[in-house]
């Protein structure tokens, strides 16, 4: 298993991307969180196997219909035993 801390810069608040990400990363099997950031960027720690999060960051990189993504930024992190995937507020 592996982690990745994710930033995700653009238009992505407001256009159901931390729905989206929770939809894609239940599809793949992937554990973590995401939440919006006051400066309209959205994080994310997800956790799984390297397939796994290759293809959500990919997926990530194109967002919802409404979201226009500048940049999908991923960190690899320690895991920190997550499971399930959740929406912070």
């Amino acid at each position: 298993m592996v982690a990745r801390h994710l930033h995700i810069t653009g238009k992505v608040q407001g256009v159901f991307y931390r729905a989206t990400t929770k939809q894609e990363a239940e599809r793949r099997g992937v554990a973590g969180w995401v939440r919006n950031c006051e400066d309209g960027s959205v994080e994310a720690h997800v956790e799984g196997s390297r397939i796994a999060l290759d293809e959500l960051v990919d997926r990530l990189s194109d967002g919802p219909p409404a979201a226009r993504v500048a940049a999908v930024e991923a960190e690899d992190v320690d895991p920190q035993g997550c499971e399930g995937f959740s929406i912070k507020r």
